[in-house]
This record gives C-alpha cells, sequence and structure tokens, in this order.
C-alpha cells in the first residue's frame, strides 16, 4: 500500500463488528491498523488485504501508544465501551488524531462527550462516540428528516428489525450494563415504555414497537430543538436479543453479512407539516462499518464543522453522509406532507 493511504488504528480488531470495519477500510483503499488483547486471536484474524497487526492493553498507556504510532485516525470497536473508551480516548488524543467509537452504551457516550471535549479542542481534533446503527444513524436521519428546519415541535424515531441474534460482545455488553444499573439503581419505581404499532413498509411492514434508547436520545437531544422526542425500538428485537438461547449471527453472504433485515426512521412535525427520513438494508452489526468509515474519511479530509466531542449530527451533514452511502451499504429515502 502506498504510504500516503489513510492510515486509521482499529482497536479491538478481532471482534465481530471490527472485522467488518477493516475490511470496509480495505476497500475504501486505507490502511488498517489491526489492535487487539490477545495477541492469539490477532495473529489468526483473516483479512482479505494488508492489515499490519499490534498488540496492545487498554489498560497500559505505553502500549497503546505504540500501537497508534503512524495512525491518523482510531475507530474503537473495544466493547464493553464503559471499560474501554476512556483509556483508547486518552490515547487517541495523546497521539493527536480523531476518535471515532461504535458504542451502544448510553453512559459511555456520554461520559466521552462530557470529558474530551476541551481537550480534543486543544488538540485540534474530533471525538465522535456512537457511530453505529444504534446512535448515529438515527441522529444522522433525524439531521436528515429537519434539514433546514431549526425545529420541530415533534420527533418520532424508531428501529425495526425482523430479527436480532446479538454477539458475544453484544451479551457481554448487556451483562455489564445489567451490573452498573444494579449498583446505581436508586430503588425508584421504572416508568412504564410507551407502546404502538409503526409502519416500516417494504420488507418489515407494521411492527410493534416500544419506547427505547440506545445512545439516541442523547445524541439526538444535544442538537436539536424539539419539545417531544419519542425513540422506538421493535418488539421482536429486544425479545430475541433478551432470550438467552438466541443464537449468534450466521453469515448467509460473502461479505459475511447474517440474513437480518432493518428499518429505521426519523419522522418530524411542525404544525401540519412532516418530513420522513428512512434508511433501509441488512445486518446491523455491518451497517456499522460503511457507516463509521464515512465519518473517519470526512474527518480526514475536513469535511466537518467543530473540533471538540459531538454527536455525529452536530457536525455532518445527515442527508451528505447517507446520500454517499446508498445504495451500496443502505437505501436512503426521503420524503414530505403537508
Amino acid at each position: 500500500m502506498p504510504e500516503s493511504m489513510p492510515v486509521v488504528a482499529v482497536v479491538g480488531a478481532t471482534g465481530h463488528t471490527a472485522r467488518f470495519v477493516v475490511e470496509e477500510l480495505l476497500r475504501r483503499k486505507m490502511k488498517p491498523i489491526a489492535v487487539a488483547r490477545d495477541s492469539e486471536a490477532l495473529a489468526k484474524a483473516s483479512f482479505s488485504g494488508e492489515v499490519v497487526r499490534r498488540r496492545a492493553k487498554l489498560n497500559d498507556p505505553e502500549s497503546l501508544d505504540s500501537a497508534l504510532e503512524g495512525a491518523n485516525a482510531l475507530i474503537n470497536c473495544a466493547g464493553p465501551f464503559i471499560d474501554s473508551a476512556h483509556d483508547v480516548a486518552a490515547a487517541a488524543l495523546r497521539a493527536g488524531i480523531h476518535y471515532v467509537d461504535v458504542t451502544a452504551e448510553e453512559p459511555s457516550a456520554r461520559w466521552t462527550l462530557k470529558n474530551f471535549d476541551t481537550a480534543a479542542r486543544q488538540r485540534g481534533v474530533a471525538v465522535v462516540p456512537s457511530v453505529g446503527f444504534y446512535g448515529a444513524l438515527g441522529d444522522l436521519l433525524t439531521t436528515a428528516a429537519l434539514d433546514d428546519w431549526e425545529s420541530a415541535e415533534t420527533v418520532e424515531l424508531a428501529i425495526g428489525l425482523d430479527s436480532w441474534h446479538p454477539t458475544l460482545g453484544t451479551r457481554k455488553t448487556i451483562a455489564r450494563l445489567s451490573d452498573l444499573q444494579e449498583t446505581d439503581a436508586s430503588g425508584a419505581p421504572s416508568q412504564p415504555r410507551r407502546a404502538k404499532v409503526w409502519d416500516f413498509g417494504k420488507p418489515l411492514g407494521q411492527q410493534p414497537v416500544v419506547e427505547f434508547s440506545f445512545t439516541e436520545r442523547l445524541l439526538i437531544l444535544r442538537h436539536v430543538r424539539t419539545s417531544d422526542l419519542r425513540t422506538y425500538l421493535s418488539e421482536i428485537a429486544l425479545g430475541h436479543v433478551s432470550d438467552p438461547l438466541t443464537p449468534t449471527p450466521k453469515a448467509v453472504d460473502k461479505a459475511g453479512r447474517s440474513a437480518q433485515r432493518f428499518v429505521v426512521e426519523a419522522l418530524v412535525t411542525r404544525g401540519l407539516e412532516s418530513r420522513r427520513a428512512t434508511a433501509r438494508g441488512v445486518d446491523a452489526y455491518a451497517i456499522t462499518a460503511p457507516l463509521a468509515c464515512e465519518v473517519v474519511a470526512r474527518l480526514l479530509d475536513g469535511s466537518f464543522s467543530h473540533t471538540g466531542a459531538h454527536a455525529p449530527g452536530e457536525i455532518f451533514d445527515g442527508i451528505d453522509i447517507l446520500t454517499a452511502l446508498s445504495p451500496d451499504s443502505l437505501t436512503f429515502e426521503l420524503s414530505e406532507s403537508r
């Protein structure tokens, strides 16, 4: 690979989502540095092109700094992010490079946005957490639906899936967050979740959904003015991920994607006007890769508005990014009614 190619470190590179990320970087003619804690798993990892492999312990700043040598940006795929984000983001800032992660963990994303903004501004780089299917996709769809509106009376975001076969990493993260919730429990009764039926159109049709958010509310409310934000997830997805007997994803194509289908929609209203932005595709884990790599590419070419720690929709044009991903990675549509 020519030395002029952008170099992107992928931390947690032996994980399920990270392998999609490494392959997407190779497809985009970028040079990946695969970073992982397990040297044996790193050596056995199969990639389609030339990949630099470096071992590093997340709690060892010296080994992380060495692993990031020569990188222009970093994508953190090492979950649970509540345990990895601080160390990896701090290493990126020491190296003076952009930091992106793919967390769906609200506590981690909130902490990263709060604690790395000033340091990132001082280093002249961007820190952008939750650039994945859960998080950035809904945030960017919301900004795409708003377009030139400065605010909306209502914002509804619905995530529809026809299945969710969680990876072992997802299982581990759920267990870790459950431990945190038990530790931090205040004893206050939980509020019942709103439920409704959402018509996702093809290929999912009408699905029962329940009010639920990973990092979507956190990201959207940082920069969208609305008096009423509702985020929903299909009940079938929650049922599958909650069932310990649900198997892990099974690849059905050469790219390693599963047969899972998704539709994510943002519906914004203002008076009698409404706008809808829709993304359709396959495999929620796999779609994270082109989304994260598109964000990194724009960070490296300067196509973003501010340094510091930000939600994706704060510093990127939602329509622009989602159009760039369509039709190869997803199908993106906009509609409006009066």
